[in-house]
């Protein structure tokens, strides 16, 4: 999985032209953000890429870390997981936010030309947001779908919102004869990842492909990253999409209720954080690599499936110590109770439990300079 020369080009002139507002937002007033939590005394330039998911976390984490750090200045591209975890190998950011952990062959293959030859990468699972499946139906605002129907129409199987199959789950809800136009993520998207894997897990007899960040299928609307599918799906009638709830929340767009067990669940970051904790951690993984194995078919009360595990991830040994210890004073703040309650404030994601807290920053000790 090795970036392209014009990949790796175009990732580190995104990263450079990122740091022309990182300094302007700086010299504007970093002070005002100030966090005593954070670590401070660090000087230097960071630079990360990656999940769109998680751009207005990484947002309110830099400007608590450089309000205490004003020499400092982070520059994040939200150019999508894929794009994140690629300029990561390639060495052209220091740091990376994926909505998924590498995959296991994938870290077999090696080649992170950023860190250390042969030294472990962390994983850190700091964010934690329910995907919303985001509707836009005139005269519709409330909706109860369950993972068979979610996935028909998707998958093109459901062609018009007055299919019985919705009408059996609403009942009294007056849907109109209308053509369904799903929207999905055009780039290599985490999100995308997340979403296909509930539906692979939940329907498997309807949607038959695997999970791949990747959209596998040629019907429906492409859009590119998170901000693409809100849009097209505001900018229709009769679309469907899914986003981080986060997203959806802050331009009020309608989300269906998801069916868990015998209830109708909305998503919220309590819920988000309610399945995580009832999953365990993927087998074969190193010290700090802290990849969460989702349990998508929980019937457990009070949880909702569709969610994403956001990571940070960082080499466990870098050549420059300067960028070391900018890397691991970031992450420290990143996972602290108060940069997660900045990050909810924000973005309104779910804060890590207490537990992996503990599993977070003992991964975060792990990273050191050669």
């Amino acid at each position: 999985m090795k970036l392209s020369r014009i990949a790796k080009i175009g990732a580190i002139g995104a990263v450079a032209a990122l740091a022309l507002t990182a300094c302007a937002a700086n010299e504007a007033g970093g002070g005002a953000n100030t966090d005593p939590s954070a670590p401070a005394g660090l000087s230097g330039e960071l630079a990360g890429s990656g999940a769109s998911s998680q751009e207005v976390a990484v947002q309110a984490w830099t400007a608590g870390f450089q309000g205490a750090n004003p020499d400092v200045t982070i520059n994040y591209d939200p150019a999508g997981s894929g794009a994140g975890r690629e300029s990561f190998q390639a060495g052209a950011v220091a740091f990376a936010g994926s909505d998924r952990a590498f995959k296991i062959e994938e870290l077999e293959a090696g080649g992170f030309d950023g860190c250390v030859a042969d030294t472990d990468i962390v994983e850190l699972p700091t964010y934690i947001s329910p995907i919303a499946v985001i509707f836009n139906i005139e005269g519709v605002t409330e909706l109860n779908l369950d993972a068979a129907t979610i996935a028909g129409l998707f998958s093109g199987a459901i062609a018009n919102w007055n299919d019985p199959a919705i009408a059996a789950l609403n009942e009294g809800a007056s849907l109109p004869d209308l053509p369904v136009t799903p929207v999905h993520r055009a780039d290599d998207s985490g999100t995308t990842e997340n979403f296909t894997d509930y539906l692979f897990a939940t329907a498997p007899d309807v949607w038959t492909s695997e999970p791949d960040g990747l959209w596998p299928l040629t019907s429906g609307e492409a859009a590119q990253g998170t901000s693409g599918v809100v849009s097209a799906v505001q900018g229709g009638n009769g679309t469907i999409g899914y986003a981080d709830a986060s997203r959806a929340a802050e331009e009020g767009l309608a989300s269906a209720a998801v069916q868990v067990g015998d209830e109708f669940v909305t998503y919220s970051p309590e819920a988000a954080a309610a399945i995580v904790d009832e999953s365990p951690f993927e087998e074969g993984r190193t010290a700090g690599d802290l990849a969460i194995e989702l349990d998508r078919t929980s019937d457990a009360a009070g949880v909702y499936p569709i969610v994403l595990v956001s990571y940070m991830i960082a080499c466990e040994e870098y050549t420059d110590p300067g960028t070391a210890s900018l890397v691991k004073g970031f992450l420290q703040y990143v996972a602290s109770p108060e940069g997660q309650q900045a990050a909810a404030a924000a973005a309104g994601n779910a804060p890590i439990s207490e537990a992996l807290t503990e599993k977070v920053n003992a991964a975060i000790d792990l990273i050191v300079a050669e």
